[in-house]
Order: C-alpha cells, then structure tokens, then sequence
C-alpha cells in the first residue's frame, strides 16, 4: 500500500471505530493537510460510505485506492460500524458515475443532522442535496430562528429553512431556480413533520423576482448560500453585490444576515468589505466556526458563513 493511501487506511480505521450517530465526513483530503490525497473526500452517512475523487487518478493509483478500500472493507472497524454500502463517485467527470463496491446500488437515503432528517440522491446527481461542511451554520439557524420570518436565498433542498422551522421560525421563503431541488425541500421538512403551511417555495431566478421577494417581507433573518457559478444566472464575483445592495430593504429593524462564500480562492474579506460598501448599514458581527473534521490548511480557504446585523 503506498505511503499516502496508508495515511487514508489508518485515518478511516481510526473514523470507523467510533463511527458517528448522525453524518459526518471522515476525510478531508481537501484541506490539504495530507500529501497525496488533495482529491479525496470520504463520507460518513450512516451505513454508506461515499469516497468522492475530484481529478481523475492515473489508472495505477485507482487501483491502489480500490486496494486500500477492499482492505478497509475487510477490517474490523468496519464490520462493527454497521457500515453496509461503499461507493466512489468520479466528481470530475461532467456526468459524476459511481462504482458501487459494496452493497447494492441506492438510490435515495435518509440520513441524520443535528437530530433532523435529509434525504439524499446517492449516484444520480452531483451533489447528494445537504453540504455537510455548512452542518454549523445550519445548526446556528436553528438556535436563532425563533418567531422570526426567513428569506433562504439560493435555498437548493432547505436544509437552511428545515433547520430554521424546527428552530421555531414563524415563516421561511426559499428561492431557488431548480424546482426540483425545492421539491426535495418540501420531502425534508414533511421527514421532520413540519406544517409546510410556515413555509414558501419559490421557484424563480432571483434576479428576477425581487417583486415577489419584497412583497413576501420584511424578514428578521435572510440567509445567502449561492454557487460560486451558475451558468446564465449567478456568477459570485460580479453578482453578490447586487444581492447586498438589496438588504436594507428586505429587512426589519435589527434584521440579520448570514451570508456564506464557499470559493477557496475568496477570502471572507469580499464579504466584510463588500457589505461595507454596498450596504454599511449592515455591520459585520462574526464568522462561524467550520466543523473541525473540514480543517483547511488555510482557513480562508473553507467555508465563510458570516453573520451581519442592522
């Protein structure tokens, strides 16, 4: 077993043998903080344990990893984790194929956040529907979102908005251009048991739907988490101003914003000074912590979730 693929065998070995309640990531090879292993991502979803591959690996190193995986399969650890299914999604190709290496092909799992219910897309999509590097920020919005109306911009799957009703939140609006995702959205709150009557669905681009958004308001929380490119509609370099400009007037007095940036190449500082020019009213308050398992060798190059108030 080569050098670095060892580091990933005892790192799992050791992730395994006290293998969380709820998911989690197990490996962040993103962080940069092992030689080697930059590309890989490896998943912890209650029984499943998805390996993500970022750039394609030569042939002989896939191989390797295959070797690496099998051996872990093998193991104690995983036996007594309950772990049941093992998948390697190949993110860097345009149509994100998995291998199923163990257990048979799943197609949409349930999994456990914070003690609220997500359903997942396994081996169809890119994304599986929850980032679990934002499980801080939406557990912040559960302790924050008490009697107060919600605007979930770039929403995806609500995780934002499900945390934000089980934390007592009287109404959230999400937005998001890909209805289906809201439609996922709306099988995660029913999961939890939430009255969908507290909760909007708007399935628009946003830059063309300020109206609608106006109207629904003013709001005590708005929540911004967008791509960092979606093509024909959200580019972030040059479209989140046009986002913070807007606050002041989406908001009631003593509102608060958390806004998110998840580029390694942007620093939080296109966030702080970016509010401070197109909308000073709002003042920078704190930047929430990371999970500790998505350490980054450079903190400025994880996620930033900031949170602004009037």
């Amino acid at each position: 077993m080569p050098p670095s693929f060892a580091v990933l065998h005892h790192h799992l070995l050791d992730a395994l043998s006290g293998a969380p309640g709820e998911a989690r990531r197990l490996f962040h090879g993103r962080g940069r903080r092992w030689a080697g292993l930059e590309q890989i991502t490896v998943d912890w979803l209650q029984g499943v344990v998805m390996v993500g591959l970022f750039r394609e690996p030569e042939a002989m190193r896939l191989d390797e990893l295959r070797q690496t995986l099998g051996a872990l399969i093998d193991s104690a650890p995983w036996r007594d984790s309950g772990a049941h299914t093992l998948l390697v999604q190949h993110r860097y190709r345009p149509d994100c194929p998995v291998d199923w290496l163990v257990g048979n092909e799943i197609e949409q799992w349930d999994i456990v956040e914070h003690g609220l219910r997500f359903k997942l897309d396994l081996g169809r999509k890119q994304n599986s529907g929850l980032f679990l590097d934002m499980r801080l920020g939406r557990q912040w919005v559960q302790e924050n979102a008490r009697g107060k109306r919600v605007l979930n911009l770039f929403a995806y799957t609500c995780g934002f908005s499900v945390a934000a009703i089980e934390g007592g939140a009287e109404h959230v609006v999400n937005l998001d251009m890909a209805r289906a995702a809201l439609s996922r959205g709306r099988d995660n709150h029913r999961l939890n048991g939430h009255d969908l009557s507290r909760v909007t669905f708007l399935g628009h681009e946003l830059f063309k739907s300020w109206g609608k958004v106006s109207k629904l308001g003013p709001y005590d929380l708005i929540i911004i988490d967008p791509p960092s490119f979606q093509k024909g509609s959200f580019a972030l370099t040059q479209d989140y101003q046009k986002i913070l400009r807007r606050l002041p007037d989406l908001l009631n007095e003593q509102g608060v914003v958390l806004a998110c940036v998840n580029d390694p190449a942007i620093g939080p500082g296109f966030l702080i000074e970016g509010m401070a020019r197109e909308a000073p009213q709002l003042r920078f308050e704190m930047r929430l912590e990371n999970p500790p398992e998505f350490e980054d060798i450079d903190a400025d190059a994880g996620l930033k979730a900031l949170v602004f108030r009037l």
